[in-house]
């Protein structure tokens, strides 16, 4: 599984289909659009990884840097 990881000048999030974020209790700094999950990099991702890792998922990641102020900002923020 191929994971994108957007980031900028403070901040990055990877990117996933919410439906892979059930139970895993995501925190307020993680942001969702479009039926997309945008994981904040401190905390939320290692969750999503620990459960990938868990269901025997190989994942890797690529990253594109969006300047100093990524969208993703604006976006709702992830309600689980």
């Amino acid at each position: 599984m191929q994971i994108t990881i957007y980031s900028d000048a403070g901040h990055a999030w990877a990117e996933v289909e919410k439906a892979l974020c059930a139970g895993l209790n995501i925190s307020r700094y993680s942001y969702e659009k479009d039926g997309l999950a945008y994981l904040e990099e401190d905390c939320d991702l290692a969750k999503l990884c620990a459960k990938l890792k868990s269901e025997g998922v190989d994942f890797q990641f690529d990253e594109i840097h969006q300047g100093d102020y990524s969208p993703i900002r604006n976006y709702n923020q992830f309600r689980n």
